[in-house]
């Protein structure tokens, strides 16, 4: 929700339930009002459908090739940068803040956090290229507008997710366009 005009409220990188009374002076006038997003309708009162990423993420957010069983971790090594990069990816919460914050009311963000948390570790490799195209198709349907690299994304970000990751997620975007172009050829 916004709080006094600001998704999540004044403080950066805490979340609406992380605010506390006691940071307000006695007397402040607090305002509340739900996200302002086409794709996030109201409900009722402070409740939005945020049913639109659970789309996102059906269309191709997970990992749906059958790996067997699990094998010891230290056998599939992973560059700690890349690690480390998938964890912060990993992080968002789906909160919807970057759509909130955005005045395109765009999803890239959220999008890009969920491709670049697979597309970084060798589990997501298989369906990297069309869970790229997927979510984005997905988005576009949604509704949701297009970005512009502002940045008020990654600066309302209750999770401090990184604009590095549309850089990814537009890089794994156009190789999947490009090499199903080439097959179909």
């Amino acid at each position: 929700m916004y709080i006094n005009g600001r998704a999540h409220g004044p403080w950066h990188q805490t979340t609406t339930c992380q605010l506390h009374m006691r940071e307000y002076k006695d007397g402040d006038t607090i305002v509340v009002e739900p996200w302002r997003a086409n794709s996030f309708p109201v409900i009722k009162d402070l409740v939005v459908d945020r049913a639109a990423f659970d789309r996102i993420i059906q269309a191709g957010g997970y990992v749906s090739v059958n790996t067997g069983n699990a094998v010891d971790a230290n056998s599939l090594p992973i560059e700690k940068q890349k690690a480390d990069e998938s964890f912060a990816a990993a992080s968002c919460i789906g909160c919807g803040a970057c759509v909130a914050a955005c005045p395109n009311a765009s999803a890239m963000l959220f999008v890009s956090a969920k491709v670049s948390h697979l597309a970084l570790l060798p589990q997501g490799d298989p369906e990297r290229k069309i869970r790229a195209m997927s979510m984005v198709d997905q988005m576009d349907k949604e509704g949701f507008g297009s970005c512009t690299n502002i940045g008020a994304c990654e600066a309302e970000c209750p999770k401090g997710i990184s604009l590095e990751n549309i850089a990814r997620l537009n890089r794994e975007y156009l190789g999947a366009v490009f090499s199903s172009s080439k097959q179909e050829a």
